[in-house]
């Protein structure tokens, strides 16, 4: 039987998922369902809302009143806003089933804060935004990946009209604010990741040196040094389709470097398309878990999500405060092997593992998958995959019984979605 055909089996045989009609290409099961009206990025004292706030409050000290915040867009958008309007190729591995989460097979819950980017820019309602939203991956299972997380995304524009660009130029060398306590080492574009030929070199500069100086005085302010010491940050290449050139920025943070965003000029195709062909534009895209995890010192992204109120009481709003560990109960480990397809893809493996304990009612009892063994067997060329199963809970000590009865399920399924041989 097909995965598809099992989430949807699991799901009461639904015919719809949130108003959108189901078809072959819906893999999104309930557990994911029940997150989407959650909101943790909306939620005042959780650390994920309190960083929110932070950067919003940096860039409106930096342009009082240019950004526009959006927080409460929609999950599901159409595979065009998602892919298409982004100029994603249609061969690219974050279209396909085994990545991305299909409401059917013409919308997906988004992967990205970008799927809104063409819509707001159509919309012309202002000059920058500021959009924050929950995003959806088929992922794999540990401390720092969760099948849902939270971006940030940041967009500003400016008027191609050379005396603006000049106005806009000259304010931006008297007024930015940044951080002096830091130092930045450039990079060197270089291949597929030149300037837009389209654009002026006066275009360039602008655009450039004002997403740089932002994104420089943000995270100085975020992880600002107590001693004396500059906080070091590189720019290095990226690639990304909907921005050229690309830069990722990375900060040294406890003697290592930590990749803090990605960002670029906006494609000049997209913004033409969206009825901005008067404009040029920067736009950059955060994961709040990535920071906030180092920043608060939270060591498991799951926590993000508890209720347990030995987390929850640590964090106030407008204070980054350091995640005090509660009693860390012991881990229970169980493996499950089986002969599979070599195409078998290991996020659906994950995914399946998630549905059973929804199914169970113990989701986040998994702490982490990982796959130990492959082995090819000479003659028939079947393939086995070993897959080790980390159990913990945050509340308490697990038992042997509840685990392996979780566990018995999770062999179960596997044989019944993929008619596979347990080893």
């Amino acid at each position: 039987m097909k995965l598809v055909q099992c989430i949807r089996n699991a799901a009461t045989q639904q015919t719809k998922v949130c108003n959108f009609e189901v078809d072959s290409m819906t893999n999104v099961p309930k557990s994911i369902l029940s997150k989407t009206k959650v909101g943790l990025h909306n939620l005042p004292a959780s650390p994920l809302c309190i960083l929110k706030e932070k950067i919003i409050n940096w860039f409106d000290k930096c342009e009082s009143g240019i950004y526009r915040q959006v927080s409460h867009q929609s999950p599901i958008v159409s595979i065009k806003e998602n892919f298409d309007d982004l100029l994603i190729p249609k061969d690219h591995i974050s279209r396909s089933a085994s990545d991305t989460y299909y409401v059917n097979s013409k919308h997906v819950l988004r992967t990205h804060t970008s799927a809104h980017q063409s819509s707001l820019l159509a919309s012309k309602s202002a000059i920058g935004y500021l959009v924050t939203a929950d995003v959806y991956r088929r992922d794999e299972i540990d401390a720092t990946h969760y099948p849902v997380f939270h971006q940030m995304e940041g967009i500003r524009l400016f008027s191609r009209n050379l005396d603006d660009i000049k106005v806009a130029k000259v304010k931006l060398e008297k007024n930015i604010v940044g951080n002096s306590n830091i130092n930045v080492t450039e990079t060197e574009l270089s291949g597929n990741n030149m300037y837009q030929s389209t654009h002026s070199s006066l275009e360039q500069d602008l655009v450039t040196i004002h997403l740089k100086k932002h994104l420089e005085g943000l995270f100085g302010h975020l992880f600002q040094r107590k001693d004396e010491k500059p906080l070091q940050m590189r720019w290095i290449q990226a690639y990304f389709p909907f921005t050229q050139p690309s830069w990722e920025l990375e900060v040294e943070y406890r003697g290592k470097w930590l990749e803090v965003c990605g960002c670029g000029v906006i494609q000049q195709r997209i913004l033409d398309k969206s009825g901005n062909s008067d404009k040029i534009g920067w736009a950059f895209g955060l994961g709040l878990e990535r920071i906030a995890m180092v920043l608060f010192d939270i060591p498991d992204i799951r926590l993000f999500w508890s209720k347990d109120e030995r987390f929850v009481s640590q964090f106030q709003p407008n204070k980054i405060s350091k995640f005090v560990p509660f009693s860390k109960y012991p881990a229970c480990y169980k493996d499950v092997s089986f002969w599979c397809d070599p195409k078998f893809h290991d996020n659906d493996f994950f995914q399946m593992v998630r549905d059973v304990a929804e199914d169970f009612g113990a989701q986040d009892l998994v702490e982490s998958v990982s796959l130990i063994d492959t082995f090819v067997h000479p003659k028939t060329l079947k393939m086995s995959k070993c897959f080790r199963i980390q159990y913990r809970s945050f509340e308490r000590t697990l038992s042997n019984e509840e685990v392996d009865e979780l566990h018995k399920g999770i062999q179960k399924m596997v044989t019944n979605l993929w008619n596979v041989e347990i080893r």
